[in-house]
């Protein structure tokens, strides 16, 4: 059947994110920007005298919280307005001209953190001791003495919050180039219908029993990509300079260094995964193996990862993905169950079905004062109901965060964000694989884990951080970086990852880094494997009933960024400075794929 795609004048209201929530019209989004920008003057007062005693640090500390508070609420309505429709052209100078705010908040408050450090952590101290509310501020001051020899003059920190937005361009612009510019030309199918290629249809395709409407669809995407390769490859390559930039300009040895330091990381996390990963590629290579044997073909090809195995289509409509996912989630509480139901049926959290313009792949999104809202594209299909599990992982995490936490601590870290959402997705699975029967929707369960979670977190990302790594380090070198040699650099990675049987379209496979964006935030693609090998190391201490371990894992998602990731982690039951995590998640992934081979043989 072909694919077609609605306008996002056409998609039901109840099923788009309740943007009415967060302000009543664009109007009224206007006028509290324009406040905000006028009240940035309420912190400059404090310049100078956060040295004066504890009352004046508090209140330069409070106010510079709310301000930032609100401008975050401004980004959020009018980035959530741009992602749903990138056609939007008023959403898309929205979204520009909140950055901006955002920019002249951060810069207006940058001569804090000198002037926190010029006080000293004694008399921080002491004045904790005499002031409850500033005590709220312990982490806070921590994190900033523990990053002392990073911090810079007022001056210098003046200048580089300055320079955030402007250099967060070559993000933006190959967004705008992707999401709203690209068109892509039309694939048809076996039997000779076109298909609507596009950002909201590509995975849809891709999960097609149909390999010719899934490589038609894939080159006619990869090729748009491959049309446009310099302009991305540039892109990319000075978002990495910038990283290099900000690295020196802070002082540290290297981009990782500089990147795993802002969370207390130490880099043996990074280089851990990415060896036991390495370690394991055997395990990969049997699934790719008995997955060519399932579709009968001689080779694999980059195309056929996401071709389904079953016999028949697993049908999930949303609100029966609802019910599954809080049935798997039962163990976590009533409290916890409702709220999920309600933000997904009622309070609109979810802007739910594809429309034109509407950017590829979902997320979660929010700030205290908002509801966590999830930008997805459903599709009535095993992987939809997944993808929804995760992104209500994330909501959850944003959720019970600013519940109990004040602003200061509601940015949790990257690192821990993947661990709620890959939570969802083992409990939601682990109550699936004990309750279900029918082999064709088990077999459709574990390809969505193995075929997809893993696929994406536990294969792609971590090559994708072999990837960043190599590139970020090449520019450190004062090396180039070309098209060319980062399309040769990711089909090298992607031959080693997939193994022998795999058919390699150098081109189109080495162009796969331009298709995510996640390179534009620095490091963050290492953080969806060791978040995947957390998630399952915490789910398994529930599914088997260890005591207090629903407690703990509670906890954990109402800590947000009051300690540093790895203690709060470590607080719920998990330790990420050890590969054991990592080698345990591989080890369950390889009893799915025990499981597969089980269930494919006994079905054929």
């Amino acid at each position: 059947m072909p694919v077609s795609i609605p306008p996002r004048s056409k998609v039901k209201k109840e099923r788009t994110w309740n943007a009415e929530s967060v302000f009543p019209s664009v109007q009224a989004w206007e006028e509290e920007m324009k406040k905000v920008i006028n009240d940035i003057s309420s912190i400059k007062q404090y310049q100078g005298q956060l040295n004066e005693g504890p009352e004046i640090l508090l209140t330069a500390l409070e106010t510079f919280d709310e301000l930032l508070a609100r401008a975050y609420i401004v980004l959020v309505y009018a980035g959530f307005n741009y992602a749903v429709d990138t056609t939007n052209q008023q959403a898309g100078g929205m979204r520009g001209q909140a950055q901006g705010m955002i920019g002249q908040v951060f810069s207006a408050g940058s001569f804090i953190q000198p002037e926190v450090l010029e006080v000293g952590k004694p008399k921080l101290d002491e004045w904790m001791g005499q002031n409850k509310k500033l005590a709220v501020y312990r982490q806070f001051f921590d994190n900033l003495f523990r990053k002392q020899a990073h911090v810079r003059s007022a001056e210098v920190e003046e200048i580089l919050g300055m320079v955030v937005d402007p250099l967060g361009g070559p993000s933006n612009s190959s967004s705008m180039l992707t999401n709203a510019d690209f068109k892509f030309k039309p694939a048809k199918d076996s039997e000779g219908n076109v298909l609507d290629v596009a950002q909201g249809t590509i995975l849809k395709i891709m999960h097609s029993p149909d390999r010719k409407a899934r490589r038609a669809a894939y080159e006619s995407y990869m090729d748009k990509y491959v049309e446009h390769k310099n302009t991305l490859a540039a892109n990319l390559e000075h978002s990495i300079k910038s990283n290099v930039f900000f690295m020196r300009a802070r002082k540290h040895e290297s981009s990782l260094a500089a990147s795993l330091f802002d969370l207390n990381i130490p880099t043996d996390v990074f280089h851990n995964l990415i060896n036991t990963f390495k370690k394991n590629l055997p395990v990969w290579h049997r699934y790719f193996a008995i997955r060519r044997k399932a579709l009968g073909l001689k080779e694999l090809a980059y195309y056929d990862m996401w071709a389904p195995i079953t016999k028949k289509k697993v049908k999930i409509p949303y609100e029966k993905a609802v019910d599954m996912i809080c049935d798997g989630l039962a163990p976590m509480g009533k409290d916890y169950v409702d709220t999920i139901r309600k933000g997904c049926l009622e309070d609109r959290w979810v802007d739910v079905y594809p429309n034109q313009g509407k950017s590829n792949g979902a997320f979660s999104w929010g700030s205290q004062g908002t509801h966590p809202f999830i930008m997805m594209s459903y599709n009535d299909e095993m992987l939809s109901m997944s993808t929804l599990a995760h992104e209500l992982g994330h909501s959850m995490h944003s959720h019970l965060t600013w519940k109990h936490q004040p602003f200061v601590y509601t940015d949790y870290s990257l690192f821990v964000a993947e661990v709620a959402s890959n939570f969802h997705q083992a409990m939601v699975r682990g109550h699936l694989l004990k309750t279900m029967t029918d082999k064709n929707f088990l077999v459709a369960l574990i390809q969505e884990a193995v075929g997809n979670n893993f696929f994406r977190y536990f294969f792609q990302m971590p090559i994708l951080a072999r990837f960043e790594l190599e590139t970020h380090e090449r520019i450190e070198r004062g090396e180039s970086l070309t098209a060319d040699s980062m399309i040769d650099l990711m089909a090298d990675l992607f031959a080693e990852g997939f193994g022998p049987g795999f058919k390699m379209d150098r081109e189109r496979v080495g162009m796969t880094w331009s298709t995510f964006g996640h390179l534009f935030a620095d490091y963050y693609v290492y953080a969806y494997a060791t978040g995947i090998s957390g998630a399952h190391a915490l789910s398994g201490r529930i599914l088997r009933g260890e005591p207090n371990a629903v407690e703990d894992y509670l906890g954990f998602l109402k800590s947000g960024a009051s300690d540093y990731s790895l203690n709060v982690l470590k607080k719920a039951g998990v330790d990420l400075t050890s590969p054991q995590a990592v080698e345990e998640t591989f080890a369950v992934m390889e009893s799915y794929v025990d499981r597969l081979e089980e269930l494919l043989s006994s079905s054929s």
